[in-house]
């Protein structure tokens, strides 16, 4: 398609259609079980981004917010001020045990580790959940959530709400479109670094008042709490046992459109050449490359896909594209047959070279509330975008590079049906083992 080429309707549909034959679980939609127009909702987190979800969803008049737990008590005091009338517990099991029956949705915005428990417990009850990024800490608790939400048709929705702006979907329909020509390959990168190379401390620090350090834990390995945001509120993303690292953080924003765009399925096969993680936190400055199968908008029979944190970045030949241009600080670069696209996290897509695009009319996309369509899928409208039958193939993607971090220079060969690498020792990663007396049915 030159820059002149008008966006036909017709032909992206056609384009579109056979992306999803290509990789049919990315838009295969989950019915909406009508449901009751106020939905009695309750909030798995009252701080950090379990304010942000709670705030957002309770703007709607659907959005009724009956309960909240936190193990963290001190982080319930804004909320106790903004919503008097809402319950508020420590322990997310006795919440779900007491008010599980009246309850319609739930958010589960906690440290990664705590996803799949909280989630398919709520599930479980029948409720429609509305999970934060990524959407599970391992890929054992990916599949199992995904499949259960899908055999039990309920609403689901991931937490990465750049995916429903005008951004994201205004650069899948660019590419979708042609504009660029079939993709050859495409570097995603993010300048932050949720790693650490430095040891644990060897010590122990007083349990504040109010947190409760045995509930935070949940089903990982007991081991003393450390102060300082060691660990609570927000460091705990460094950590091997609790975060997923930089890119479990950010892979799920910024990969959505690249996966969504171009239809892709499982990764075939993961390297990492960066550097391993220590015994306890992630690495910094990651280099994660990605093959996938190729799709109707792909160039060849195979994808490459690379990722960069930190201060790795795409080659010189590859920033040589953007004319001069000054990367963003995170977004991906998709190559193409005629020309290139930058889809900045989170702006208007770029196109080069510029002389070719400079007159392009770029098509006008809409962007939606990312919160208010899982209430609206919830009340029996349209399905969500980002359900789990969606972010469960986006979060294994990601979590494949996870495990990839923990074998350097080491090519992993992936079979997703199987839920297998082919390097046995890496398998040991798949799944872990929940310490005793945390049993969560379907997970543990």
């Amino acid at each position: 398609m030159t820059a002149q080429s008008s966006f036909n309707r017709r032909s992206f549909l056609k384009t579109l259609s056979a992306a999803a034959l290509a990789a049919p679980f990315l838009t295969e939609g989950l019915m909406a079980r009508p449901r009751q127009a106020v939905l009695r909702h309750a909030s798995f987190g009252a701080g950090g981004m379990a304010w942000e979800d709670l705030v957002q969803l309770t703007k709607s008049k659907n959005v009724e917010l009956v309960a909240v737990a936190d193990v963290d008590l001190n982080r319930t005091l804004e909320l106790r001020k903004r919503f008097p009338r809402t319950r508020v517990y420590q322990d997310w099991r006795k919440l779900l045990d007491k008010e599980g029956k009246h309850l319609d949705s739930v958010n589960v915005s906690t440290p990664d580790h705590m996803h799949a428990p909280i989630a398919m417990s709520a599930m479980q009850l029948g409720k429609a959940v509305y999970c934060q990024k990524p959407m599970t800490h391992d890929l054992h608790e990916v599949r199992q959530l995904s499949q259960y939400a899908s055999s039990h048709r309920l609403v689901t929705q991931m937490g990465i709400q750049i995916h429903s702006t005008s951004q994201y979907r205004m650069g899948k329909v660019l590419v979708q479109a042609g504009t660029i020509g079939k993709i050859k390959e495409v570097h995603s990168w993010v300048s932050r670094s949720w790693g650490d190379p430095g040891p644990r401390p060897d010590s122990s620090d007083p349990i504040p008042a109010g947190f409760d350090w045995n509930l935070w834990l949940g089903v990982a390995a007991a081991r003393p709490f450390l102060g300082h945001n060691y660990y609570h509120p927000s460091n705990w993303r460094k950590r091997l046992d609790f975060g997923t690292g930089t890119l479990g953080d950010m892979g799920c924003h910024i990969l959505d459109p690249v996966m969504g765009a171009l239809g892709l399925g499982p990764a075939i096969s993961v390297r990492s050449e960066g550097a391993a993680p220590n015994q306890w936190n992630w690495p910094v400055d990651s280099r994660i490359h990605y093959v996938f199968a190729g799709t109707p908008l792909t160039a060849d029979k195979t994808l490459n896909l690379t990722w960069y944190d930190g201060a790795q970045k795409p080659p010189a030949d590859v920033r040589a594209l953007l004319e001069g241009d000054e990367k963003p600080d995170s977004g991906s670069i998709f190559v193409g047959t005629e020309g290139t696209m930058v889809l900045p996290h989170v702006a208007r897509p770029l196109l080069y070279p510029d002389k070719k695009y400079k007159n392009l009319k770029y098509p006008e996309v809409a962007g939606d509330d990312h919160w208010d369509l899982f209430i609206k899928a919830c009340i029996g409208g349209a399905p969500t975008t980002a359900g789990f039958n969606f972010a469960g193939p986006l979060t294994e993607n990601v979590l494949l590079g996870c495990v990839a971090y923990r074998f350097p220079q080491t090519t992993l060969k992936w079979n997703s049906k199987a839920l297998k690498f082919n390097e046995s020792v890496a398998n040991e990663f798949v799944r872990r083992t929940y310490r005793k007396g945390w049993k969560i049915k379907g997970l543990s």
